[in-house]
């Protein structure tokens, strides 16, 4: 069976909805993925030649609908820095951004049909890498028409993925943007992850699916993912009062917990963690511009000597720009006004268009 897309128009948002369906999907460490849906959205529009595409890539616990005007910012919505006349500007670029395989937001992940069994593949979910990831991207975008991007661009695990593209398609694009990201993700301990998963009554090995409800784990699990990423910060000049604070963390974390499944956790922390492409940061052909927050904690602005000089060591035209944001892990959406010019300025400088 051919690969195959829908696409549905978003009136409201200016976007258009779309899953794509890759078959037979060999993957980067041995497994095979007989299906793999994507979901996706695009704005602005492809031109003639295929030529004006901008790839944006998600987060960790993110989705594609970081592109839209309805994400909120502590779950990594770039609403600001996307749309017409913004540094993303949908009136010259068509942007795409596809939600990643093993992730919750309607692309094949573990809760999906094993076509083997009829059942959820649960803990039979194959480990995915983040050039699987990048070779579904690619597929999708050879399915939309697109010949050639003039960026790929990406915070955090996204960031992990732009590094990705400059290395296993090196002249595919024209510029690369890595936000709070490095050519090796730090800090992924899948050990305790899993164990601290396999503590859990409900867990059932990851073969849970009519059988138990993770969902407090979750609420809790994000809460203080948030609260680590600068979440505090984001919401203090909404909510002033600690406690006022406290209440909304908790309702953006139960929101996402209806949503996201506990399996998808693990499969892209696998990925993450597994990721480095250190020794083939040569291959980079695009311009770099890295981004780091001051106030992150994940990737430290202080890494940013070590990094160019990483970067330069191998060859590559990168450059440096620092958010002046107290907002953490978070700031590259919530504090977007701090960076965005310097991102507009870096397109026009960079791209072909």
């Amino acid at each position: 069976m051919p690969d195959t897309a829908t696409t549905t128009l978003i009136e409201s948002d200016a976007a258009a909805a779309g899953t794509f369906t890759l078959r037979d999907l060999r993957l980067q460490q041995g497994g095979f993925l007989p299906e793999v849906r994507t979901a996706y959205l695009t704005r602005g529009t492809l031109a003639a030649d295929g030529r004006n595409a901008i790839l944006v890539a998600h987060g960790y616990t993110g989705g594609h609908d970081m592109i839209t005007d309805h994400c909120h910012v502590v779950d990594g919505s770039w609403a600001d820095l996307i749309g017409p006349g913004r540094a993303i500007d949908t009136d010259r670029w068509f942007v795409v951004c596809a939600n990643a395989p093993g992730s919750s937001y309607g692309s094949t992940n573990a809760a999906s049909t094993n076509p083997a069994t009829g059942r959820p593949w649960g803990s039979a979910f194959p480990e995915i890498r983040i050039a699987d990831i990048v070779a579904v991207q690619k597929a999708l975008l050879d399915h939309l028409g697109v010949k050639h991007l003039a960026a790929v661009v990406g915070h955090s695990f996204g960031g992990a993925q732009v590094y990705q593209w400059g290395v296993d398609h090196p002249h595919f694009m024209d510029a690369l943007v890595p936000v709070i990201a490095t050519p090796a993700m730090p800090g992924a301990d899948v050990a305790a992850l899993q164990a601290e998963l396999a503590a859990l009554p409900e867990w059932h090995g990851g073969n849970y699916y009519g059988r138990a409800d993770l969902y407090d784990y979750l609420v809790r699990k994000r809460t203080g993912g948030l609260m680590a990423f600068g979440a505090d910060a984001v919401l203090a000049d909404q909510w002033p009062a600690p406690e006022q604070r406290a209440r909304e963390l908790r309702r953006l974390a139960s929101e996402w917990a209806r949503g996201f499944d506990a399996n998808s956790l693990l499969i892209l922390y696998k990925a993450m963690a597994a990721f480095d492409v250190r020794e083939r940061l040569h291959e980079i052909r695009a311009p770099l511009l890295l981004v780091l927050s001051r106030s992150d904690r994940l990737v430290p602005a202080s890494r940013a000597p070590e990094l160019l000089a990483q970067l330069a060591a191998a060859g590559v035209d990168a450059r440096y720009a620092e958010i002046d944001s107290d907002h953490g892990h978070c700031a590259s959406g919530s504090d977007a006004a701090k960076w965005s010019g310097v991102l507009a300025e870096f397109l026009t400088a960079h791209t072909r268009r």
